[in-house]
């Protein structure tokens, strides 16, 4: 493989970073469309090993390759990766940061607070870090802890949009509905091809009491990933609230086919399913 091609996989694999475990129902932590699985796939991890073979002290390789084997969901083999490129470079941030995302997947939120620490000792204005350990408080309820990271992605580039969108889910859940509203409006401004967004976005505007708006963004956001049970789901609140209810319906049904774990679709299904049952008087 040539030092360009390995430059072109580096890149795609950047988007993992992006990706997180699922939040409440307000929306996801924040995502753009979908990731490509090809990222984690056999031919991609199998490339990535011969870069390793021809050189074995390459970090960048070993890095690049545990964020493959991460996509894969070949957790333990990813670690082993990220240890192995940080041996060989133990200033490497983006390793340390990749490493912190993955000990998060695997439960271990301890060590991916201390691997983000190290990545930003590293340096400090690395946001990617900054909004993966805001995120990791965030998982363990320290919302203040969260807040101090994200405000400080927003001081350092007032144009992110992954750290609007994770504030906003903090404010959300504190009741602050209004300024959830504003930093969800900022999060969809800033990046048009985020569908986690208009998900929190039409879930604040449910709470206040607005489901045509809160419609609309639920219908942008199946436009950008039509496989978000999530979105689905929460266009079947909007439509239920609206009298839409063979929409609604409709909407359950497909959150359900998506994830039939999903616990809005299903109190939504039963909702609409008993009161269909009740004896007109």
């Amino acid at each position: 493989m040539n030092n360009k091609l390995a430059r072109g996989i580096c890149a795609c694999l950047l988007a993992f970073g992006v990706a997180a475990c699922q939040s409440n129902s307000s929306g996801l932590v924040y995502q753009n469309v979908p990731i490509d699985k090809a990222v984690g796939s056999s031919s991609n991890i199998d490339s990535l090993t011969a870069v390793i073979d021809a050189n074995p002290t390459d970090a960048d390789a070993y890095n690049k390759r545990g964020i493959a084997y991460a996509k894969a969901g070949r957790l333990d083999q990813a670690i082993e990766d990220f240890n192995k490129s940080l041996q060989l470079r133990p200033d490497s941030y983006q390793a340390y940061a990749n490493r912190a995302l993955v000990e998060r997947r695997k439960g271990n939120t301890s060590q991916a607070v201390q691997d983000y620490t190290s990545a930003l000792s590293v340096k400090p204005d690395y946001v990617k870090a900054l909004n993966g350990r805001g995120n990791t408080y965030r998982s363990i309820g320290q919302n203040t802890a969260a807040l101090r990271d994200y405000n400080e992605v927003i001081r350092l580039n007032s144009g992110d949009a992954q750290a609007y969108h994770n504030r906003g889910i903090i404010y959300q859940a504190q009741g602050m509905q209004e300024a959830a509203l504003n930093d969800f409006s900022s999060a969809v401004g800033l990046n048009s091809r985020a569908y986690s967004p208009l998900i929190a976005r039409g879930v604040t505007y449910l709470s206040l009491n607005d489901p045509k708006s809160a419609l609309k963004d639920f219908n942008a956001a199946i436009a950008l990933n039509g496989k978000s049970a999530s979105a689905w789901a929460n266009r079947g609140r909007a439509e239920e609230a609206l009298g839409q209810i063979t929409k609604a319906r409709h909407s359950y049904s497909r959150a359900l086919q998506i994830s039939s774990t999903n616990q809005i679709a299903k109190e939504g299904s039963s909702r609409l399913s008993a009161s269909s049952a009740v004896p007109q008087a």
